[in-house]
């Protein structure tokens, strides 16, 4: 076994491509994703979902990047040209946007290992030892470098990241992962009704995070034969980890806090309530997921605004804001904001009230406004005296979104505004 001292792993991950599968419509988001992919959400008042997986790679000195697009790209590609072109090529460092651009086929992605399969000849024109291959649609914070030197100490062809999630909450949720004693894969279960447990930890599961690394030699050849294969859906959790776990070594990796050992923070933000919950929990005292700290600085593109500002300071028309996040920017004017994430440039007349919401950039919300439990996508001008979440019929009625918990989403189409940026 080699050292595993900074210098082993820096070794590792300089020897590491990273390609960012982000091209998710995430369709379960309903008309927040109409106009943007899944990775290109809004997260945190400042960051969009794609910070995530590529500060962990920039933290974790993985520099060399690439980030694979296909759904209604526009607003990803916008943030990433503004937030991540700064790195220098010169210096074996950037970040690369990778559009579906047919090389090897008149096909689009047609699933995530055919995303991977459509620029072989990139990665062969970097020639990495290894390919790391992740989710551009998850909020966490992760250190890749342990999980690198696991898969080279294994002697893995193939290693699979994975939260070790109790029983009740994976069934039916997640791909599992069957594993023996000393963690190679043995199965894999999609969306299991009872997922298997782990050995020796009764009670708990494998669930797949959609995260992998390869020896590279071994990624050609197993995306090549999946690609000449007609009956499969060239996806990673479908085909090639089944085809691939019964005659090679695929380990599973799980990705635990490093300070606990228990379970890491992670979320996928893939429904309304989701991702109103992961925004929520940011404001809690001491929160899940810490965006403060600075051993682990979250990169993004940072426009120039002014601070937020609270205006008036009457009965009944105080501009303040309570157990929440105001992000540059925004105006408080004579309204109060209660436990809710504002986005920047975000106005708020006065006389309103603003409760357990996330509001996108660039929202007005005008007079006299009630709301409470909403989501309000960029751009909405919400009229003088609305009242959003008190009432699930009248905001059906209005013709807003209303989830089965009585959380409701307000865009501008369904305030017959105009739609078309994101």
């Amino acid at each position: 076994m080699e050292d595993q001292n900074p210098r082993y792993v820096s070794r590792l991950t300089r020897d590491t491509f990273a390609l960012v599968l982000a091209g998710g419509r995430g369709s379960r988001l309903h008309e927040l994703t109409s106009w943007r992919a899944k990775p290109a959400l809004y997260f945190g008042g400042k960051y969009r979902v794609i910070d995530f997986p590529l500060s962990n790679c920039v933290n974790s000195g993985i520099r060399r990047i690439g980030v694979l697009t296909q759904y209604k790209a526009h607003s990803l590609v916008r943030h990433l040209v503004r937030g991540w072109s700064h790195f220098k090529k010169e210096l074996g460092e950037y970040v690369e946007i990778l559009p579906a651009s047919q090389r090897f086929s008149e096909d689009w992605y047609k699933g995530t290992a055919d995303a991977i399969y459509q620029n072989l000849d990139i990665i062969r024109a970097e020639m990495p030892r290894y390919v790391m291959i992740l989710s551009g649609d998850h909020v966490y914070k992760m250190d890749y470098g342990p999980m690198l030197v696991s898969h080279v100490e294994s002697g893995a062809e193939m290693t699979v990241c994975c939260l070790e999630e109790s029983v009740a909450e994976a069934a039916g949720a997640f791909g599992v992962l069957q594993v023996d004693s000393r963690y190679r894969i043995t199965g894999f279960q999609e969306k299991p009704a009872h997922p298997a447990e782990i050995p020796g930890k009764p009670g708990y599961t494998l669930a797949s995070m959609g995260n992998y690394v390869f020896n590279t030699e071994f990624l050609f050849d197993c995306l090549i034969k999946d690609a000449a294969n007609p009956n499969s859906t060239h996806d990673f959790g479908t085909d090639i980890i089944p085809a691939l776990m019964e005659q090679y070594p695929v380990h599973a990796y799980p990705f635990r806090d490093p300070v606990t050992g228990g379970r890491a923070y992670w979320r996928d933000v893939g429904t309304l309530d989701s991702f109103w919950l992961a925004n929520m929990e940011l404001i809690g005292i001491s929160p899940a997921l810490d965006i403060y700290g600075k051993g682990w600085p979250l990169w993004t593109y940072q426009e120039q605004l002014p601070p937020a500002k609270f205006s008036f300071n009457e009965e009944g028309r105080r501009g303040m804001a309570v157990d929440s996040m105001i992000s540059g920017g925004c105006i408080v004017s004579g309204s109060e904001v209660v436990e809710s994430v504002l986005f920047s440039n975000v106005r708020v007349h006065s006389y309103s009230k603003i409760t357990n919401s996330v509001i996108l950039p660039e929202v007005e919300i005008k007079r006299g406004v009630k709301m409470r439990n909403a989501i309000v996508d960029r751009g909405c001008v919400i009229p003088e005296g609305m009242v959003i979440g008190f009432d699930p019929a009248q905001d059906r009625a209005n013709g807003l979104r209303v989830t089965e918990s009585n959380l409701v989403l307000v865009t501008r189409g369904m305030l017959g505004q105009r739609e078309g940026f994101a």
